[in-house]
């Protein structure tokens, strides 16, 4: 579970989103990202159980940090608001898909994925799941993937307006072959942020986007 003084950390960050005040307030911050490290380990040990490419990570790898680059943004803020993991296959800067947990208060969530791949890897996924399609669509619509996700994330700023060139215009995949990432992500409640059955609910989550995650990951192996 990650504690109250973590989320109340991040609220007030994000009403004073300064150096100045960060500073003062450092040793605040390094408890709880001390937490939320803790939390993530703990995950990646359950989960690592099932799911052998990341039975060796370790939680320091896959966090983020704070710091926001500011450098071609037109908001400046110096800090994310928010406590982010990424727990993929080769580290969190590699190309495979992987797990994700988002901190924010009010914004929170747990899933994961593919995010924009590079055009050599959106092909691949492309291709598999065109020949693949049938076994796609069984793992999207496993009741236990449906139960937590409903479906993939499909908002414009990650689906072309129009099947892809190379495939059939009414091609039976087309919805999934228009996206340009694979996402599937759960909300979750702040009052769930400091329950004892967040690392639960983080696992199940993970374990229901598990065969996903071999079949994006397995296109990209070919």
């Amino acid at each position: 579970m990650l504690l109250p003084a973590t989320i109340k950390f991040l609220k007030d960050l994000k009403k004073n989103n300064d150096k100045s005040w960060f500073d003062a307030h450092r040793p605040q911050y390094e408890a709880a990202k001390k937490n939320f490290e803790q939390f993530i380990q703990a995950v990646i040990d359950k989960q690592g159980k099932q799911d052998s490419s990341i039975k060796e990570l370790t939680a320091k790898s896959c966090m983020f940090r704070i710091n926001r680059d500011v450098r071609f943004s037109k908001n400046k803020s110096p800090y994310k608001t928010n406590f982010g993991a990424s727990i993929n296959r080769g580290g969190k800067r590699s190309i495979y898909a992987g797990y994700y947990f988002h901190c924010e208060p009010g914004e929170s969530f747990v899933g994961g994925g593919l995010w924009m791949p590079m055009p050599p890897e959106t092909k691949k996924i492309r291709q598999e799941i065109d020949y693949c399609f049938d076994e796609f669509k069984k793992i999207i619509n496993n009741k236990k993937f449906k139960g937590i996700y409903g479906d993939l994330y499909q908002g414009e700023d990650v689906a072309l307006t129009r099947v892809p060139q190379g495939f059939e215009k009414d091609n039976p995949a087309g919805e999934f072959l228009k996206l340009k990432s694979w996402l599937a992500m759960q909300s979750i409640k702040d009052s769930e942020l400091t329950s004892e059955g967040l690392v639960k609910k983080t696992v199940a989550a993970f374990e229901a986007l598990q065969p996903l995650l071999a079949f994006l990951n397995r296109a990209l192996d070919e």
